[in-house]
């Protein structure tokens, strides 16, 4: 909802609004056994004829997170079944270039699933930035700012937002600081960062989105404090070509 004091800005501020599906993760104490439900972390839900991903050492990838999208409000930016699933390198996230997204369609989820996962070390997990398994319920919303994103180009009566932010009084400061808020975790919608905005410095980049966002949390860290996306070429997504996200993240 855009703020009263925002409403001259309200018509390009709407030029500016995106879906977005906030993601509410909630520990769990033990890690399930494989399932199709949305999840960070955890075990796949993999039709028995889809490989297990590997990084480029062949070791298994680990499971970052798992997103079933029957389980989503609806949206136009994300297809309506079937299984979104994120894998990083279990030993080496740091390294960003060992990443892989498999779309799992309704049509595979007939077909036989895997039940064995008895190939995956001991060790799997040890290096995970995401300690334990989470459950994940889903919010439908409208962001019109990120101000961070290179996509939001919007000035405020000539101003840049941090110049805009102190002509306002402090109640309209938290307010407005609030609205331009790009954390948490999502799909869709606006990108925060912690060192800015990569595609601000990459020309090649310009049309790219933000397919997930896993911000800090509870059980949750990056690095030091560091934010965790997915990102997808516009075109890409719209013919579900997930093969071709990648993983990128930042910390302080």
């Amino acid at each position: 909802m855009i703020p009263e004091f925002l409403q001259p800005f309200a018509d390009q501020l709407e030029q500016y609004k995106l879906e977005s599906i906030k993601i509410k993760a909630t520990p769990l104490e033990a890690d399930q056994p494989a399932s199709a439900a949305s999840k960070f972390r955890g075990l796949p839900h993999l039709p028995a004829s889809v490989p297990y991903p590997v990084d480029n050492d062949r070791k298994p990838m680990l499971l970052l997170a798992q997103i079933n999208l029957q389980e989503l409000p609806s949206n136009t930016f994300l297809p309506a079944a079937g299984l979104l699933q994120f894998y990083i390198s279990a030993v080496d996230y740091v390294d960003m270039g060992q990443s892989k997204v498999l779309y799992i369609k309704p049509e595979q989820l007939e077909a036989e699933i895997r039940n064995d996962y008895s190939f995956l070390p001991p060790s799997h997990y040890d290096d995970s930035p995401v300690y334990c398994e989470h459950k994940l319920a889903f919010e439908k919303t409208t962001e019109y700012r990120g101000n961070q994103d290179y996509r939001f180009q919007l000035k405020f009566n000539g101003l840049e937002s941090y110049d805009y932010a102190e002509t306002l009084n402090e109640l309209e400061q938290k307010s407005f600081a609030d609205f331009l808020d790009g954390t948490g975790h999502k799909l869709g919608g606006y990108a925060f960062f912690t060192q800015g905005d990569p595609h601000q410095y990459e020309a090649e980049s310009s049309g790219e989105v933000q397919l997930l966002q896993i911000d800090i949390d509870e059980k949750i860290m990056f690095g030091d404090s560091g934010v965790a996306h997915f990102f997808i070429a516009e075109q890409a997504l719209k013919e579900e070509r997930f093969e071709e996200a990648y993983f990128y993240w930042d910390c302080c």
